[in-house]
């Protein structure tokens, strides 16, 4: 057996035994890599119950009428599908994971600036989840508002929306405190020698998103409290009735709302800027562009919220203000795109699984922007406003942006994490048939949205049908991929090859401690002088 593929000696952070032992060492371990797959067995546990609520949705949708639920049931599905992926995956899916795991070790630091507020974070999240699920069995029956909780029906409805807010306005202090200690910790515990741009640009984009999750997410919390107060004391904010007003509520909604998508995305954007140059050892085209933009994205991200509210009877000169600002925040987007295909020219390129994805997660993210472009014109959204269109636009830049990204990052950074590889024969196949099933699933949305067919309705007119045939046999494809996926990476972190300390090449400072890490990172801490996308 060759050396590099033996059993390391040292003792990992997998292996170690403290205080308590166990599920008990996990639980109260205060390690930052620990902490990062805690939150991976929770969020990916999470993900399979939304896609489970996901595809019950496409099969009652497989044909007109009633298939196997209730319209009222049908509400509450894809309310709590909603909350379950927006609130308990996708926000803090990329950052808790990997920005836990990965930002101490690109930066040269041995843990996060706050290692217990680290691990209280992660109990939130617990208490928020089973709150939100929970929604689903009381006697009231799950929320039915949708996942945006839109007054004044949110308001008034008999379902059990008070449970459902309170379980969102809990998770939002996970964010908050994820995104401080985030920011604290790329402020100061940066090893000597590494300024900000000699950074890597993961904990770039980490940066930028927790200064949203800082900001923003507190906006949104006070909104779900105002909620519960009405609900509760009859106060009017919201309902006309009372003397609220319910565009008060869009307003304070996607202010926080769609610089939430930035929270997703942006580290989606940083975990392909590692895995390109790496596989086709190139330095980075662009770098400093790239790690601007990234700050650009999230600063214009917090001015362009009015754009999911042209037919709430804006004034048209506040209309093609925000229209102009969408437009705007689509530049630093093109730019990064733009920055991986220049570093991909000429480059040598591996078309390993963690690439393939990469390459999949352009594809589509590209689709997901143009069309979001669409949604961005005033004349064009008035036309597919609240259709299926929005559906498929959606779900192509956060499935396709955020879970194909987050796809790639597991793969890239899984023989660090597990210190073992996977199967790439069935780790590709898994990866071709999620993108082809994914496709089945969405893009026939943009069709029938053009033409007209709402989206949230539990019926549809017989013209539609084909389409929503399509899809439920490519939710069912993405399903069986997604399960493939899995299943494939258990085997690896079972009884996969020995990973090296490097198996990818990689030049960043994760890739030059063994695989898994030590305890505590670094036996010496590193000295950096350059910018870490050097390759000879």
């Amino acid at each position: 057996m060759s050396k590099e593929k033996e059993t390391p000696k040292y003792e990992s952070y997998l292996d170690y035994q403290g205080k308590y032992k166990g599920i008990w060492g996990w639980v109260f371990s205060t390690d930052h890599k620990r902490i990062a797959l805690l939150y991976l067995y929770a969020i990916t546990a999470f993900f399979f119950v939304g896609a489970i609520i996901g595809l019950m949705m496409r099969i009652e949708l497989s044909a007109p009428g009633e298939t196997i639920v209730k319209a009222q049931t049908y509400n509450g599905l894809f309310t709590v599908h909603g909350v379950i992926m927006i609130f308990m995956v996708v926000i803090p899916g990329l950052s808790a994971v990997f920005g836990n795991f990965l930002l101490p070790l690109q930066i040269g630091a041995k843990d996060v600036a706050f290692p217990k507020l680290n691990r209280f974070t992660w109990w939130i999240l617990m208490v928020g989840s089973v709150m939100a699920i929970l929604t689903q069995f009381l006697r009231q029956g799950p929320p039915d508002t949708g996942w945006t909780f839109y007054a004044p029906y949110s308001t008034t409805t008999g379902t059990s929306v008070i449970l459902a807010t309170s379980a969102a306005f809990v998770l939002g202090f996970a964010s908050i405190l994820t995104g401080l200690n985030f920011i604290v910790t790329i402020h100061r515990m940066r090893a000597p020698g590494m300024k900000f741009f000699n950074m890597p640009l993961f904990p770039w984009a980490i940066y930028a998103a927790s200064w949203i999750q800082l900001l923003a997410t507190p906006i949104v919390g006070i909104t779900l409290v105002m909620l519960i107060f009405e609900r509760v004391f009859g106060i009017g904010f919201f309902d006309p009735q009372l003397g609220g007003d319910p565009i008060l509520f869009q307003h304070l909604f996607w202010i926080y709302s769609h610089p939430a998508v930035y929270i997703m995305i942006l580290p989606a954007m940083g975990v392909i800027t590692e895995i390109i140059p790496t596989f086709c050892q190139q330095k980075i085209y662009g770098y400093r562009a790239i790690a601007i933009s990234s700050l650009a994205i999230a600063g214009v991200g917090f001015l362009v919220w009015g754009h999911h509210m042209y037919t709430s009877g804006m004034s048209d000169q506040a209309r093609w203000f925000f229209s102009l600002l969408t437009f705007i925040v689509a530049v630093p987007s093109a730019i990064k795109v733009f920055n991986w295909i220049l570093t991909m020219y000429k480059g040598s390129i591996d078309l390993k699984p963690p690439f393939l994805y990469a390459l999949f997660f352009i594809f589509l993210f590209i689709i997901g922007g143009t069309t979001g472009l669409i949604l961005g014109s005033v004349a064009t959204n008035v036309q597919v406003h609240d259709t299926a269109f929005v559906v498929a636009h959606f779900h192509y830049i956060i499935f396709g942006g955020m879970g194909f990204a987050f796809f790639a990052g597991i793969h890239f950074w899984f023989p660090k994490m597990y210190g073992r590889m996977y199967n790439f024969k069935r780790a590709n196949w898994g990866a071709v048939l999620l993108f082809i099933g994914f496709n089945l699933l969405y893009f026939p949305q943009f069709i029938i949205g053009f033409q007209g067919m709402p989206r949230r309705y539990y019926d549809y007119l017989p013209e539609f049908q084909w389409a929503q045939v399509i899809s439920t046999f490519g939710g069912f494809l993405l399903f069986i991929a997604l399960i493939i996926m899995v299943v494939n990476l258990v085997l690896g972190a079972k009884r996969g090859e020995i990973a090296t300390a490097n198996p990818w090449k990689g030049s960043t400072l994760e890739w030059m401690v063994p695989s898994p890490p030590p305890l505590e990172n670094f036996d010496e801490e590193p000295v950096v002088k350059k910018n870490p996308y050097e390759y000879d």
